[in-house]
């Protein structure tokens, strides 16, 4: 229907009145103003539900996502969850483009947690190759270091942003000071802060350079001090408490109904975590707990995340003495028509490939120069057949099933994004709640829409 003409020299919200084919009546669904116009404008026009959007520009949605909420009052009455504004086509894409150039793609689709799409991606690839076990332990045991400190700082986005969200801004600050210290180390290692591309089939890029071991132990030293700022920021605030204990409660038999993992399953008392569940990359040979709770609130999944902070240290500092103890080794698998005959190499630039071996591949070998090109333009070949494989990410299980027809390139690309999954329970976790209330449902389910809309 057109719009309601307003009393002649009183500024309204603008709207209209739209028919809820579900129920029969109809509803306001405004579009614009203060929010005492938008109600005096229903009352006016004697409607008490109104429609208003949350999002996908508003700074509380958590990312580009659109909530479409009918309220009575300050009650949601029915929320739902509009996506796409974010989409790469990424899955598409890489159809297109050599298996090794995947990673490159797949990197940006969660990008606050851009190695877990890297590892559980190379694992597929790898089991398509049947190199699994050819894995340098070096390469494996790197893999799950830079894992970890990812989780830590994907944890620490999802704390820091959603303590923003609620007005809390010292807890943004004191969070993203500690994935500072993620990033910098991810740096020095890869040569970028994100969308590092660091993880490849058959191993890593490169070594560690000189040094990393220190800064990743330093790194923990100041991040454990942050970890403890932010459990006084947070767990011993009564505000926050206020706002999120009871709130955005989602129980066990619908999380199991809806496909939830991660945090959010494990706030419900499930331990449900791959990488006890179903180890991958030597998981099983790591000391570390589950974290669970039985409360299903936005609270549990706070300090249930903190918990996992502390998890994950315990696995790094496992990784460090690994390291330290079996020294430089081949972080590459050696067969030849799979590496990438390159050893890259960080320079002031960022990365570079080496100019020792470029010269030796130039210079000294005609059959090498070949055949680096053959493999860098046209890439390698996996054989037919599909495989699945799944990795714990911040958010939940993180499916990767790619499938191949023998040739040079995936025949299919697709994975089973947390966020996506998890963004189903909206509806359940904010209706019956007041509006404020979706603002904590939501950050408690920590979306990134980079993986929502892939």
């Amino acid at each position: 229907m057109s719009p309601q003409t307003p009393p002649q020299g009183k500024p309204t919200a603008t709207g209209h009145i739209i028919d809820d084919q579900a129920t029969g009546v109809p509803s306001f669904e405004a579009s614009g103003g203060d929010w005492s116009e938008i109600a005096e404008e229903a009352a006016r026009l004697g409607e008490e539900r109104i429609v208003v959007n949350m999002g996908p520009q508003h700074p509380s949605t958590h990312g580009v996502l659109r909530l479409m909420l009918e309220i009575d009052g300050e009650t949601v009455t029915e929320a739902r969850a509009g996506i796409g504004y974010l989409h790469t086509g990424i899955e598409k894409n890489m159809e297109y483009r050599s298996w090794t150039q995947g990673v490159t793609f797949c990197t940006r689709m969660d990008y606050v947690a851009n190695i877990f799409q890297e590892a559980g991606y190379c694992l597929a690839v790898e089991k398509l190759l049947g190199i699994t076990d050819d894995i340098p332990e070096r390469a494996t045991v790197i893999r799950v270091m830079m894992m970890e400190l990812n989780r830590i700082a994907s944890h620490l986005v999802c704390l820091a942003t959603g303590g923003n969200e609620l007005g809390a801004t010292t807890i943004m600050i004191v969070g993203f000071n500690a994935r500072e210290q993620v990033l910098r180390v991810f740096e020095l290692i890869t040569g970028l802060r994100m969308n590092n591309a660091y993880i490849r089939p058959g191993g890593v890029v490169q070594d560690i350079p000189p040094g990393a071991l220190d800064a990743v132990r330093d790194a923990i030293t100041v991040m454990k001090k942050d970890f403890g700022q932010l459990e006084d920021l947070m767990l011993a605030n009564p505000i926050l408490q206020a706002r999120l204990k009871g709130v955005g409660y989602l129980g066990l038999p619908a999380s199991m109904a809806l496909g939830i993992t991660g945090p959010v399953l494990r706030s419900t008392g499930l331990p449900y975590d791959v990488r006890k569940a179903a180890p991958y990359c030597g998981y099983e040979t790591y000391d570390f707990d589950i974290p669970t709770s039985t409360d299903a609130d936005a609270w549990s999944r706070v300090v249930l995340r903190l918990e996992e902070c502390y998890q994950s240290i315990r696995i790094i500092e496992q990784t460090l003495e690994r390291l330290q103890a079996m020294g430089p080794g081949p972080v590459m698998v050696e067969d030849k028509k799979i590496a990438w005959p390159a050893q890259l190499a960080i320079g002031s630039d960022g990365m570079g490939n080496s100019l020792d071996h470029i010269r030796e591949i130039m210079g000294t070998s005609m059959e090498a120069l070949i055949h680096h090109f053959k493999l860098v333009t046209e890439g390698f070949r996996v054989p037919a057949g599909q495989a699945f494989v799944s990795v714990e990410h911040p958010r939940g299980e993180l499916g990767v099933h790619l499938v191949s027809d023998g040739g040079t390139k995936p025949y299919r690309a697709h994975f089973r994004d947390p966020s996506f999954n998890n963004l189903q329970a909206v509806s359940m976790m904010c209706e019956g709640g007041q509006v404020a209330d979706v603002v904590v449902a939501v950050a408690s389910l920590d979306p990134v829409l980079g993986g929502v809309d892939r």
